[in-house]
C-alpha cells in the first residue's frame, strides 16, 4: 500500500474556508469546470458509485458536500447515520473521481453552493429542478443544473430496511 494513502485521502476533505481558498487559486490558473453534489451518503452502494462517477465526468472537479451527522439526523431521523461523519467522509474520499469533501451542519447545501459556485449543480434523478436546493442561483450566473438518474433499486434506505430483517 502506498505510504501516503491515508494522507492523500485526507487531504481531500477539506473546511469549506479551505475549500475557497483552493477553488480561487484553481480557478486563478486554470478555470476549471466545477461540479458539485451533495448528500449522506450513510451507506455507500453501487448506486453512489455510479452517480458520483458519473457527476465527475461532466467536468474537470467533482466537490461532494456531504450532510454532517446532526444534518443526517434531522432529515432521516433519530436511527441514521449508520456510518459517523468521519467514515463517510473517508470514503467518499477514497474514490478516485471525488476531488475534496466538505462536510456541512446545515439542513440544506445552498451557503456551500453559494460559496463553491459550481458550473454545474449534479443531484439524483428522483428530484425535479424545482426541489434542487441551490439551482436558481447556480443559473443565475449561467452555470446549469444536471440531474442524473439513478441505478434502479439501490438505496441507502433499501438497505437499512434489509439489514432489520
Amino acid at each position: 500500500m502506498n505510504s501516503n494513502f491515508n494522507t492523500d485521502i485526507k487531504n481531500k476533505i477539506v473546511s469549506l474556508h479551505d475549500l475557497e481558498i483552493i477553488l480561487n487559486r484553481l480557478r486563478s490558473e486554470s478555470s476549471p469546470t466545477v461540479v458539485f453534489t451533495n448528500g449522506c451518503f450513510d451507506l455507500v452502494h453501487r448506486g453512489h458509485v455510479d452517480y458520483l462517477s458519473r457527476a465527475r465526468d461532466l467536468g474537470d472537479l467533482l466537490i461532494v458536500g456531504l450532510n454532517s451527522d446532526a444534518s443526517v439526523q434531522r432529515l432521516k431521523g433519530p436511527q441514521r447515520p449508520v456510518s459517523h461523519q468521519e467514515s463517510r467522509a473517508i470514503v467518499m474520499a477514497a474514490f478516485s473521481f471525488v476531488d475534496y469533501v466538505v462536510i456541512f451542519d446545515e439542513d440544506t447545501p445552498l451557503r456551500l453552493i453559494e460559496t463553491v459556485r459550481p458550473d454545474i449543480l449534479v443531484k439524483g434523478g428522483d428530484y425535479t429542478r424545482d426541489n434542487v436546493v441551490g439551482a436558481d442561483f447556480v443559473e443565475s450566473y449561467g452555470g446549469r443544473l444536471e440531474l442524473l438518474s439513478l441505478v434502479p433499486g439501490e438505496s441507502t434506505t433499501r438497505l437499512v430496511e434489509r439489514m432489520k430483517l
